[in-house]
């Protein structure tokens, strides 16, 4: 079964403050500063929308924006959002089971790998992997072990916590360097948050 965070949705914004501070926030908003204008972007896992709001801040319109999110909750908060002149295809389902036409400029994955066990992460990164363009960026945002004893308790407390309210079917990270690094990503910049617990990552593909 996959993960669902309806039962979140409705605290879920407010928890990840509580938590990490504007960790998670500053984490994806340092991304968008990469996204070219007009492009078309794919958001994979966006939450509650507050990204969209944060993505027209920079680019007030000229964006062509699909929003995946498997919770029909926090697709319903994504859609109240403002998004200036942009347009944005909201289509609530698992991202590895919608059918887009390749072509994207952008892939936005915001904290989504972390839900995954091994074969859906391969299948989530492959599927995704095809529907962007050569030479396009990819923005992701994750969890990572550097070595400090806190940061694995965290991240085994979360586990938890998610896989008893959401249904998350993870127990550890993925290795997902690895695998942007054999399917011929290069990493353009990256940046981390909250102890180096938080590492936003912005890979462009080969082309």
């Amino acid at each position: 079964m996959a993960a669902n965070y309806n039962n979140s949705a409705w605290f879920y914004d407010r928890l990840s403050r509580l938590v990490y501070g504007r960790a998670l926030i500053n984490a994806q908003v340092y991304l968008l500063s990469f996204i070219p204008p007009a492009s078309k972007i794919l958001i994979a896992g966006g939450g509650t929308g507050w990204i969209l709001e944060e993505l027209t801040k920079i680019h007030p319109s000229s964006l062509d924006i699909t929003y995946v999110e498997i919770s029909a909750n926090m697709t319903a908060l994504s859609q109240k959002r403002q998004t200036g002149q942009n347009t944005v295809t909201f289509i609530n389902d698992a991202i590895e089971n919608v059918k887009l036409a390749a072509g994207f400029d952008v892939i936005i994955t915001p904290f989504l790998f972390d839900n995954f066990v091994d074969e859906t992460v391969d299948n989530v990164l492959n599927h995704l992997h095809n529907l962007l363009k050569s030479d396009g960026l990819w923005l992701n945002a994750d969890f990572q072990l550097t070595g400090r004893w806190w940061q694995n308790v965290m991240l085994q407390s979360m586990f938890i916590f998610f896989r008893l309210l959401c249904g998350i079917e993870a127990s550890r990270l993925p290795a997902i360097e690895k695998r942007f690094d054999a399917v011929g990503y290069n990493v353009i910049e990256d940046k981390t948050f909250f102890g180096d617990f938080i590492v936003a990552r912005v890979y462009r593909k080969g082309i």
